[in-house]
């Protein structure tokens, strides 16, 4: 084999290499709303703030992934908890992401002490991504969660546009992920009183 033939070869072992995996084309974020401003909202009616930062155990992934078919890849989380002034806990909420191929979308989930959805918004998604979301920002689909409990199966939305759709589907997964979280984070701990 010449040295010619071999340099070919190399090089088109290298570019088949490369191609083997799809590569994410990112946009610049935007971001809806702050995390203070997310808080403050889904928080409402609290009068002290705490945050708690929970490490699951090998059992609390394993519980996450039967409920919701997800399985955290950090084992740290964290949750804001917000008391009233007798320090009865008034709802906790969390920050979810999902990286999807045009870039994340983060969502805040608050949810009650007996574990329902109390609210959830998109705080931040990608320039190419929004085109998507706004439609269903536009209907504040979020609210469809509202009152769900953490066990229940959330649904995506049906009808329109494919890529809506499928951002739909996400959100709805990570508000489901935000509930499991807390439901095996903090209600199964005790840590809801």
């Amino acid at each position: 084999m010449t040295r010619r033939t071999l340099a070919l070869l190399l090089a088109a072992a290298a570019l088949l290499a490369s191609a083997g995996s799809p590569a994410a084309h990112i946009t610049p974020p935007v971001v809806l709303l702050s995390d203070r401003d997310a808080l403050a909202s889904l928080l409402a009616g609290a009068r002290r703030f705490f945050v708690r930062e929970v490490r699951l155990s090998a059992e609390e992934r394993a519980a996450i992934r039967t409920q919701t078919g997800w399985t955290p890849e950090d084992d740290l989380h964290r949750f804001y908890l917000g008391r009233d002034a007798e320090a009865r806990l008034v709802a906790a909420a969390t920050f979810v992401t999902e990286y999807t191929i045009h870039g994340p979308v983060r969502v805040a989930v608050a949810l009650t002490p007996d574990g329902r959805v109390r609210g959830a918004t998109v705080v931040e998604l990608t320039e190419e991504t929004y085109g998507w979301v706004k439609p269903l920002l536009d209907q504040d689909f979020t609210r469809r969660f509202v009152g769900r409990p953490a066990s229940a199966r959330i649904t995506e939305p049906t009808g329109g546009e494919p890529m809506s759709q499928f951002y739909g589907q996400v959100i709805a997964s990570l508000v489901q992920r935000g509930a499991a979280l807390y439901e095996v984070a903090i209600r199964k701990r005790g840590d809801a009183s």
